[in-house]
């Protein structure tokens, strides 16, 4: 009795679970993603390089000394002094505004890694979700082969009390209809684990059930012609490129600007023993980084980034020619799977639907057999099936598309 009261207890709660299952559409998953904390991670860096900015335009810290001054080692209390000394150095102020620019440039380009990686984490949760959709709809498919199937299986047992119909065909039924639960079983299996890895992708609890909106469009990037242009403008990792560059030239400002002289300024004041007139010392200081010993280092690296910056043009250019060839690959590759997926569904399927119409007709009028109607049946759900695996395939190509593209 418990036992029983258990079960449906747990019947219960799984169909109440399914009943208050919330229903996300893709751009409601993609809002989720676009929270997640990998991206939230970019952001706070961001922030920390903008925070060292604002430091940079400090000086260094002022230097104090005090002690005696020119005290012979034999005692002699009219000899010598104390003296209270301070120090200061001024940094050019161009320096400073040179290496302000550059750390606030260095947040640009984390900005622009952190579009880099949302764009693949968005590019993974679409594929996840189409993929889902498709089992949704395989599952669907199969829950209507399962009614076909129990219909002719009632069919041929009426027909075998009145010894119209084989034993074997009946156990052949059978078969087929369990051979649909180890693929429903396949099915869920695979929107189980979509659902977990959209879960993980939206930083939610794992085991949150959640149905999809199965209402999806296909989109005609097959037609539409590349312009590099908008790629470069689209494309977050040609930002990222355009970005470093950037920064590399900040780079070379702050060290163009260590050629500029800093500026020092001491003071110090002596208290003379023995009744000896007090004394002062005042003397400003300056740096000469233009000698040749001292300006080595900057000049090798301007050299130095100059030729890193000629490194990142290539780098976008062939990114740019890359992408443009991946984007011609899978247009060519739309075009051909959107033309498998019409044949299907205006003449592979509506023939076999023919097919089975026929085998049944004949079956209803004793002219035909059981065994060619389950043919009939099984050949188009395996029609219908392949259909779904084209449609699926159409949807991946979409995907990379507006990966390689970043259409979010």
């Amino acid at each position: 009795m418990k036992a029983k009261l258990l079960i449906i207890l747990t019947i219960v709660t799984c169909r109440a679970s399914f009943a208050s299952a919330q229903t996300l559409s893709l751009d409601s998953v993609l809002a989720k993603v676009a929270a997640n904390p990998s991206l939230q991670a970019y952001d706070a860096k961001a922030k920390a390089q903008d925070a060292y900015a604002d430091g940079a335009k400090s000086l260094d810290a002022p230097k104090l000394s005090a002690g005696q001054y020119q005290v012979p080692y034999q005692l002699n209390p009219n000899a010598g002094s104390f003296m209270i000394q301070g120090e200061q150095m001024f940094t050019n102020p161009a320096k400073l505004r040179a290496k302000e620019d550059y750390l606030k440039g260095q947040s640009k380009v984390t900005t622009a890694d952190k579009d880099y990686l949302k764009n693949q984490l968005f590019a993974q949760a679409k594929q996840y979700y189409y993929e889902r959709v498709v089992l949704e709809k395989k599952l669907a498919l199969l829950q209507q082969t399962q009614s076909l199937l129990e219909y002719m299986l009632k069919d041929a047992n009426i027909r075998l009390t009145y010894n119209k119909e084989k034993l074997p065909n009946i156990y052949k039924a059978k078969a087929e209809l369990y051979e649909l639960d180890n693929t429903r079983e396949e099915l869920r299996d695979g929107i189980n684990q979509r659902n977990i890895l959209l879960n993980t992708l939206m930083n939610r609890d794992k085991n949150v059930s959640f149905t999809v909106d199965t209402a999806i469009a296909l989109k005609n990037y097959d037609a539409v012609i590349t312009d590099t242009a908008a790629l470069a403008n689209n494309r977050s990792d040609i930002k990222g490129i355009t970005r470093n560059i950037d920064l590399q030239q900040l780079n070379a400002q702050l060290e163009y600007s260590k050629r500029k002289p800093d500026f020092g300024l001491q003071a110090a004041h002596m208290f003379s023993y023995g009744g000896n007139p007090n004394q002062y010392v005042l003397m400003a200081s300056i740096t000469i980084p233009i000698a040749p010993w001292a300006s080595k280092e900057y000049k090798a690296n301007l050299k130095g980034i100059r030729y890193e910056t000629e490194e990142l043009q290539q780098k976008r250019e062939d990114i740019l020619n890359q992408t443009a060839g991946i984007l011609a690959g899978i247009k060519a590759d739309l075009s051909s799977k959107k033309r498998q997926l019409d044949n299907y569904q205006q003449n592979i399927i509506p023939a076999l639907q023919n097919s089975y119409k026929t085998a049944l007709q004949a079956y209803d009028q004793n002219t035909g057999d059981l065994p060619s109607v389950l043919n009939g049946i099984k050949d188009l759900q395996m029609a219908r099936m392949t259909a779904l695996d084209r449609l699926q395939e159409l949807l991946t190509l979409q995907v990379a598309y507006e990966k390689e593209f970043e259409k979010y």
